[in-house]
């Protein structure tokens, strides 16, 4: 086989400088060379000519070569009649190195989970029987409020839908650490309540555990439940949304699968959370799914190797303080104006944010001057974490990703060293620190 190089590729036409030659197979460089490079990409492209009643499918494109190079990283910007035989597609090209997550910029699959994040967060509880859900009014015919101690075992549950539409109101019987002689002697109406609706279904689960504890959650999370001792409130966010929002939940509320769970009560941290830097971060990290290609918020990508910012006194209280102001305008917007729901708030701030408002109705008018006030807090909140961080507060989302790789980067090396920046250390140390170093 010839070793020699390729000749260089000729000129375009109109003076266009030539592009890079494709590199060649079978040189003695190209089998020394384990590289292999992306030289083009599309992560998200939609499976054309689908029938209508078929899948939302979407799939991604690749071309590798051997050795370092650039590529072309495609995006698809709009489509339009996937399901004929002449789809719509618009397309924008950027050039660059292509990571492996199929993006161009900071190497995402760099970060690392830190020791400060540690066993606080978590998906909520999966249920694995609809009859574990029961009405106020259930809960008191199988004995709450009669029954001593029931009122720990039978307790409010939220699920996305709770807290970004409109709450159901629902509760949740919650048996975990009881045994089954201990439910049926101390609450013989829960007892036979589980038996006749959640046994039946669990007898037929391929899983042994679900089928001996048939009494108890599937999935009851008993790493969440000690890290949320204690605590009066958490932090959840929906796993998949639109909006990714974060909002304090009362701790006597358990949270549903489809939740994810921040074990933490402190203002500061809720308000890094909520900041565009830490939603930036999430969104690049997390994945997409569904027919709208909702954000998914993925703990061990977005919260695990998170880098929170190390304040001063002074900016950890202005932050703690603009969180605790958004979280009850929120709260109270949504008690004081009719038909309101979390998910409408963002809707409105995003059309307040794109100046799309138009002549409103008196109803549209109340919950837009709502979505503006949240829209304030959230403008101050921004600038005060960016200034925790020592950043100017107008850096575009991709520079934002690339500094915190980095930080992420700087805070791994330091607890390769011995120092964790802990954010619940009378919780994580003595859980946690023999990992330390």
């Amino acid at each position: 086989e010839s070793t020699e190089p390729p000749p260089p590729a000729p000129p375009r036409r109109g003076g266009e400088p030539a592009k890079e030659a494709p590199p060649q197979r079978g040189g003695e460089s190209d089998r020394n060379d384990r590289t292999l490079s992306l030289i083009l990409a599309i992560a998200d492209h939609p499976w054309t000519k689908a029938t209508k009643d078929a899948a939302a499918v979407r799939i991604a494109m690749t071309v590798a070569a051997r050795g370092q190079h650039d590529g072309r990283l495609i995006e698809i910007t709009h489509e339009s009649g996937l399901d004929s035989d002449a789809p719509i597609l618009g397309e924008s090209i950027a050039s660059g190195r292509i990571n492996p997550d199929l993006k161009l910029g900071a190497d995402l699959t760099t970060v690392k989970p830190l020791l400060a994040n540690e066993g606080l967060a978590s998906p909520g509880v999966k249920l694995h029987g609809a009859g574990f859900i029961v009405t106020p009014s259930e809960a008191v015919h199988l004995g709450l409020g009669r029954r001593d101690g029931l009122e720990r075992h039978i307790r409010p549950y939220r699920n996305g839908r709770d807290l970004q539409l409109n709450s159901r109101d629902l509760m949740v019987i919650d048996l975990f650490g009881l045994n089954e002689g201990e439910v049926r002697s101390r609450f013989p109406e829960v007892y036979q309540h589980l038996l006749a609706t959640v046994k039946p279904e669990r007898d037929i689960n391929r899983r042994a555990s679900y089928k001996q504890l048939w009494w108890v959650h599937g999935e009851p999370r008993k790493d969440l439940r000690p890290a949320l001792f204690g605590l009066s409130h958490y932090v959840a966010t929906v796993e998949t949304s639109k909006f990714r929002i974060f909002q304090r939940v009362g701790s006597e509320i358990l949270p549903d699968n489809k939740l994810i769970v921040f074990c933490i009560d402190d203002p500061f941290c809720l308000g890094v959370m909520m900041s565009s830097i830490h939603v930036h971060w999430a969104t690049e990290l997390g994945g997409w799914i569904g027919y709208g290609n909702d954000p998914v918020y993925v703990k061990s990508k977005c919260f695990d190797p998170f880098p929170f910012p190390d304040p001063t006194p002074a900016q950890r209280a202005v932050i703690a303080d603009l969180a605790e102001e958004l979280d009850a305008t929120r709260k109270a917007a949504l008690a004081e104006v009719p038909g309101l729901t979390m998910t409408e708030i963002y809707n409105w701030r995003a059309r307040l944010r794109r100046g799309d408002l138009g002549n409103l109705l008196d109803r549209e008018r109340a919950h837009a001057a709502r979505a503006g006030i949240v829209d304030r807090i959230h403008q101050q909140l921004d600038e005060a974490v960016a200034a925790a961080y020592g950043w100017p507060s107008d850096l575009p989302p991709a520079e934002i990703v690339t500094r915190l790789v980095a930080l992420n980067a700087a805070r791994a090396e330091e607890e390769r060293l011995g120092t964790v920046r802990w954010l619940r250390p009378d919780y994580q140390i003595p859980r946690f620190g023999a990992q330390k170093g």
